[in-house]
């Protein structure tokens, strides 16, 4: 194994270190326990959006801490939740005043351990509304989860929650829009070559040099089927289908078109995916009204990618068009 590290074992909390320090015009990280922090604290009476899961996912989530997005965001081990202490802290943290929404990406771990902090949360008066992303396409029940994963689609949720936050719509308000474009969303993945967790030192699982596995997901698991290696067109396709299909897109509706690098796939590839994806949608009569191309939910050094749609309406588009300004993403 060969990684920029010093001891795996510190791996997390030096990258984060890091990050705060390259970014603190838009976070303050706190250590104990571990947690990123907006630096600039909203008005008081906003709804805070807080999120989090295992590290490796880089840029997702502290990378989205800033105006216009995330309040807070808390990350665990490499591919581990974060556990409930550093959770209820964040949310102790990011309140304001009007309650916190907490975005949670569909794994047993984080659902438990962000149902837990959600509790203690409640108990110091900070009151905890939760939304679900499961918006992967690909397997339901899989290693980690009971249904569908939650992978790209948090992108979108999180964007969303946070401009409906930053406009002033209360708690109830915010969870309902973060649960449309939660139920808007669909998402699904390719591997073309496996991560390596630093504690682990070696591939999360095998692939043959000719050999790619469809629906795989952002920590390793498995997908539908392992195949053997086929043009980006042909494996577009494969992603595609099953996203229009399982979202139902009709001829005459509108989408953001998400094409995701996984951290080892080079963006003139993603590109390439991304044109076959845009034409595939526009044969079925969709508008691609919104675009989003690059490598912001990651699995390590994980080659390969996802391709994700949501379906858009007057609300959604504004608040995707809102201004945001994090490390990861600004407009």
């Amino acid at each position: 194994m060969k990684k920029l590290l010093n001891d795996p074992a510190q791996a997390v909390d030096e990258s984060v270190e890091g990050f705060g320090l390259a970014h603190a015009e838009f976070v303050e990280v706190r250590t104990d326990p571990l947690f990123v922090v907006r630096r600039q604290r909203p008005p008081h009476g906003t709804v805070a959006v807080v999120s989090g899961g295992g590290a490796g996912h880089e840029p997702l989530h502290a990378g989205f801490v800033g105006e216009g997005m995330l309040d807070a965001a808390v990350p665990g081990a490499v591919f581990t939740s974060p556990t409930p202490d550093q959770v209820e802290a964040a949310f102790v943290a990011a309140d304001a005043g009007g309650g916190v929404l907490a975005i949670v990406k569909n794994y047993t771990g984080d659902v438990l351990n962000f149902e837990t902090a959600a509790e203690l949360a409640d108990a110091e008066g900070v009151t905890v509304r939760t939304v679900l992303v499961h918006d992967d396409v690909a397997v339901e029940d899989s290693l980690y989860t009971a249904g569908r994963r939650g992978v790209g689609g948090t992108v979108m949720v999180e964007k969303i929650a946070g401009a409906a936050a930053a406009r002033g719509d209360d708690l109830d308000a915010v969870a309902a829009l973060a649960e449309r474009a939660s139920a808007a969303v669909r998402s699904m993945g390719v591997a073309l070559h496996a991560p390596t967790v630093p504690h682990v030192g070696r591939p999360s699982f095998d692939l043959a040099d000719d050999e790619i596995e469809i629906g795989i997901g952002i920590h390793g698991e498995p997908g539908r089927h392992r195949i053997p290696m086929a043009s980006a067109d042909e494996i577009t396709k494969m992603l595609v289908d099953p996203v229009a299909d399982d979202l139902g897109l009709a001829n005459g509706e509108k989408v953001l078109l998400f094409v995701n690098g996984m951290g080892g796939t080079p963006p003139s590839e993603l590109y390439v995916v991304y044109r076959a994806a845009r034409r595939l949608l526009e044969e079925r009569g969709v508008t691609v009204e919104r675009s989003l191309v690059g490598s912001y939910v990651t699995s390590l050094e994980m080659q390969g990618c996802s391709v994700t749609a949501m379906r858009l309406d007057d609300e959604l588009t504004g608040l995707w068009d809102a201004p945001v300004h994090t490390p990861a993403l600004r407009w």
